[in-house]
């Protein structure tokens, strides 16, 4: 910028810059056509008051409007006026002072141009950091709302009665009628206490006196929830019989199962009170 700024004062101080250093007076010319030919009109003396007012961002803005200024009057004036021969000779000078900085300038903008990515990239790793850390910092805190809720859960569950005999026979007798898809929910809370226990197995043995308090209560709220549901689903169901042969050989399966699993149940029950 300041070689190019002794480029312009240079050009301004030309014995034949005298005639572009002020607006065209158009009104007092009689230049009537001016502003129907000229598109932007443009002076030294404009562009000298935006260089001290820091008005242009780089110096290729400022050639521009120097080229400008001879420009306009080239297009304005004759070949053979002497306003287009001096305008014509001061954008010479002007081109061949150019030329001679351009080498810098065009390695200036690399520079900046380099330093404006490594500050972005820079930039963007600040922030990814930061969104990482408020990731990690989240799943701390949700981890930490996980543990609370469970220790919560725990403590209701143990204030909580035990379930009597009758009871769990009758938790027992539910179990056999959930349909397929609730009973592999129901074994999955199971396996969730007893990591031991193969919820997945086609066939499972279930000892309903050898689960915790907690796995018990667990089991008897989404029994009574999922049988409510259940019923509700069928009783509101008007087209049940129209699928009647379509679900024929499910409803034996579902059948099968929960047979399978009441009859594994009992037979767990029966054991214990050989035991006993």
């Amino acid at each position: 910028m300041r070689q190019f700024a002794t480029m312009f004062r240079q050009i301004t101080q030309n014995k034949w810059a005298w005639p572009f250093m002020e607006p065209v007076d158009v009104k007092g010319l009689g230049l009537h056509d001016y502003y129907k030919v000229i598109e932007k009109p443009m002076d030294l003396g404009t562009i000298k008051k935006k260089m001290e007012g820091s008005d242009y961002s780089n110096v290729r803005e400022i050639y521009a409007d120097v080229r400008l200024v001879f420009k306009n009057a080239m297009k304005y004036n004759e070949a053979k006026e002497d306003v287009y021969v001096m305008a014509q000779s001061l954008l010479q000078k002007f081109e061949e002072k150019w030329i001679h900085i351009m080498p810098k300038l065009v390695e200036e903008e690399k520079k900046q141009a380099d330093e404006e990515a490594e500050e972005h990239a820079n930039k963007q790793l600040t922030l990814e950091a930061a969104q990482a850390e408020m990731t990690r910092d989240l799943s701390n805190e949700l981890y930490e709302i996980d543990l609370e809720l469970e220790r919560l859960r725990e403590s209701v569950v143990q204030r909580c009665r035990k379930l009597s005999t009758q009871e769990k026979k009758g938790l027992s007798a539910a179990l056999g009628r959930l349909s397929p898809e609730d009973l592999s929910k129901a074994l999955k809370m199971v396996s969730e206490s007893n990591p031991s226990f193969p919820a997945g197995a086609p066939e499972v043995e279930l000892d309903i006196d050898v689960q915790t308090d907690v796995t018990l209560w667990r089991l008897k709220v989404f029994v009574q929830e999922a049988l409510k549901a259940a019923a509700n689903k069928s009783s509101g169901g008007t087209n049940a019989q129209t699928n009647n042969n379509n679900t024929g050989e499910i409803n034996k399966n579902n059948a099968k199962r929960r047979r399978e699993i009441s009859d594994a149940i009992n037979k767990a029950s029966i054991k214990r009170a050989k035991k006993a």
